[in-house]
C-alpha cells in the first residue's frame, strides 16, 4: 500500500432472489383482509454487494449464480469502483470465498468473518432492504424481471449513501 492511498473497509455478501414469491405482512382497512398470489418457480439469480459503514458507498453486479470464476469478476468490479483505496473486505467463509482459483486484485485484501455470524455483517441489512421494499407481495413473470427489479432497487441505494449508511453503520 502506497502512502497515498487510503484504506477502505467493505462487507461483503450474496443474497439469492427468484420467482418463489415472498409473502409479507401487509397494511389494510377493517374490515378488508388482502389477497396476495403465490408462486414456486425455482429460478434464482445472485446478487453481490460490498458496503462501507464509513460514508454508505456500494458496489454490486447481478450474476447468475455464485462461484469462485463470478466472485473473481466482482472484485475486480470493486476493485475499480475503488481503484484510489486499499480495500479491506470481510467476508463470510462460502467456498467461492476461499477457492484455489478467485483471483485478489493488488488493491484488495481478504479477510474472513467468523464462521456462523450472519449478525456481524452489515451487508446483510441490503438484502433485508431489497426484500422489504421490492420484492415482497409479487409475482415475476420471468427471471429477466426478477433482475430487473432487483438492479433498480440496488441502485437506489447506491443513489442514496445516506440510506444504506443508516442501515449498516452500527456498532
Amino acid at each position: 500500500m502506497s502512502a497515498g492511498t487510503r484504506l477502505r473497509l467493505l462487507f461483503q455478501d450474496e443474497g439469492r432472489f427468484g420467482r418463489i414469491s415472498d409473502a409479507r405482512n401487509c397494511w389494510a382497512p377493517l374490515p378488508l383482509r388482502p389477497g396476495v398470489s403465490g408462486q414456486l418457480v425455482r429460478e434464482y439469480l445472485y446478487a453481490y454487494v460490498a458496503v462501507s459503514p464509513a460514508d454508505g458507498e456500494m458496489s454490486s453486479l447481478v450474476l447468475p449464480w455464485v462461484d469462485a470464476c463470478l466472485m473473481s469478476l466482482f472484485l475486480a468490479h470493486t476493485a475499480s469502483r475503488f481503484a484510489d483505496d486499499h480495500c479491506v473486505m470481510f467476508l463470510d467463509g462460502a467456498g467461492w470465498h476461499k477457492a484455489h482459483e478467485l483471483e485478489v486484485p493488488a488493491n484488495m485484501s481478504l479477510l474472513a468473518m467468523p464462521p456462523y455470524s450472519p449478525e456481524l455483517n452489515p451487508a446483510e441489512h441490503v438484502w433485508d432492504y431489497v426484500r422489504e421494499n421490492d420484492m415482497r407481495n409479487r409475482i415475476f413473470d420471468g427471471l429477466d424481471q426478477v433482475m430487473e427489479t432487483v438492479s433498480e432497487s440496488l441502485y437506489r441505494l447506491h443513489q442514496q449513501p445516506e440510506t444504506l449508511r443508516s442501515m449498516i453503520a452500527f456498532p
